[in-house]
């Protein structure tokens, strides 16, 4: 008995790198561990940070040291997205701030959905401001998922060379809105947004 075990034992032993190198060159010489996953466990579609940095230059019309910084943050913390929105968004506060946004929602396996957003936060400025809004979307299956609220995450805020992120999650979905520019807010990040089909002017 002992000896059928070791010469099974040896047989694995021969055979399993053989089959290590054949899957090696089948791949073009390297494992698939080493492969840049283009897909969530799921099997969703995602976006590499190239075509991330790609869209979110056309939003903005350059791209940035800042901007580049910030989406290298985001996908370091979260890594590839499902989906993103590019659009607009027009925000006030006096200490209590609203904020109106719309854009187009993009999914990496193809199709776009128009998404409005309106909500309140707490704010530290006076005024209004208009400005462009591009958000990293994750664990995005289906368009309808998006139409929600969605609160922000408290001390989340990252900002580097005039471009801010902050992260928003209801537990399931996980939203990292970029905005450039005048009218950034710290406080942002003290509310939630609700994604809706059509504008409404109640944020609530």
């Amino acid at each position: 008995m002992t000896r059928w075990l070791s010469a099974a034992i040896l047989a694995l032993a021969l055979v399993l790198p053989a089959a290590a190198d054949a899957q090696t060159a089948a791949t073009g010489g390297s494992s698939s561990s080493e492969t840049t996953s283009s897909s969530t466990k799921s099997g969703a579609k995602t976006y590499s940070e190239p075509e991330v940095v790609s869209a979110a230059k056309d939003l903005f019309g350059e791209t940035t040291e800042g901007l580049a910084k910030v989406i290298e943050k985001v996908f370091a913390d979260m890594g590839e997205p499902t989906a993103y929105i590019a659009g607009s968004e027009y925000s006030g506060a006096i200490v209590v701030g609203l904020r109106y946004g719309e854009g187009m929602l993009n999914q990496a396996g193809g199709g776009q959905t128009k998404v409005f957003w309106q909500g309140p936060s707490l704010g530290f400025d006076l005024g209004g401001n208009a400005s462009k809004v591009f958000v990293l979307v994750y664990n995005l299956d289906s368009p309808d998922q998006i139409f929600r609220r969605i609160s922000g995450v408290e001390g989340s805020y990252y900002f580097f060379a005039g471009v801010g992120v902050n992260y928003q999650t209801d537990g399931e979905l996980t939203l990292a809105p970029i905005r450039t520019g005048v009218g950034l807010r710290s406080g942002v990040n003290i509310g939630y947004l609700h994604y809706s089909r059509e504008f409404s002017w109640y944020p609530f």
